[in-house]
């Protein structure tokens, strides 16, 4: 029979986070907290590596600050090109049926 997963909100794995730092037993306290001590040390590096983005939610890609820049600048060319392509068609279909 298998164990039902068990799900931990980003507050949670921020505050475990803080805590292991302030702390020097983290077996200890995760014991305290009811999870595995592999699972606070990988949380702590998430939160090293990405800081407060390092919990997004299921689904999300964890990114940097200057990742998350780059790919809202990245879709934003995309839509001014796809917007340009546009305006050059229209242009082309306007400029036949004007001669």
């Amino acid at each position: 029979m298998t164990k039902e997963r068990k799900i931990y909100d980003a507050a949670f794995k921020i505050k475990a986070v803080e805590l292991s730092n302030e702390r020097s037993n983290i077996t200890e306290l995760a014991r305290e907290l009811g999870i595995r001590v592999s699972m606070l040390y990988k949380w702590r590096k998430d939160y090293d590596k990405f800081g407060a983005g390092s919990f997004p939610g299921n689904g999300i890609l964890k990114q940097t600050s200057e990742q998350k820049l780059i790919s809202e600048l990245e879709a934003k060319l995309k839509e001014a090109e796809l917007e340009r392509d546009i305006l050059k068609k229209a242009v082309g279909i306007f400029s036949k049926s004007g001669r």
